[in-house]
């Protein structure tokens, strides 16, 4: 039996300032994360969604990145206007956000996208 429906990853780490690669904790990544354990709270999902930091999940470039388990699906460029989005849409309707999607084939084990 699992425990949580989906487990979702908000990557918060931290690189050097100049970095090339960019960096999620530069790009409010905490508050975006702090954003969706609220509002997972709010919607009563608490038992079934779990909200957690994650440490460098190698998608720099497209931070800030959420992951969502157990699908897999990755998340880049995410904002705290996204929240409501990803919240209402896959986390309550397993639907994924599209335009959220990181379209680097390499964050990807299906066919839906290129790059």
């Amino acid at each position: 039996m699992k425990r949580f429906d989906k487990h979702v990853f908000v990557c918060e780490h931290a690189r050097e300032e100049g970095n090339p690669r960019g960096c999620c904790s530069a790009k409010n990544s905490a508050a975006i994360r702090e954003a969706l354990k609220r509002k997972v709270k709010e919607a009563g999902l608490q038992g079934a969604v779990r909200i957690n930091s994650a440490g460098c999940l190698d998608a720099c470039e497209f931070g800030p990145v959420v992951v969502v388990y157990p699908e897999g699906t990755w998340y880049g460029g995410v904002t705290i206007e996204d929240v409501d989005e990803i919240l209402s849409s896959h986390l309550k309707e397993n639907k994924v956000v599209e335009r959220l999607i990181i379209q680097d084939k390499r964050f990807h084990r299906d066919e839906r996208t290129t790059g």
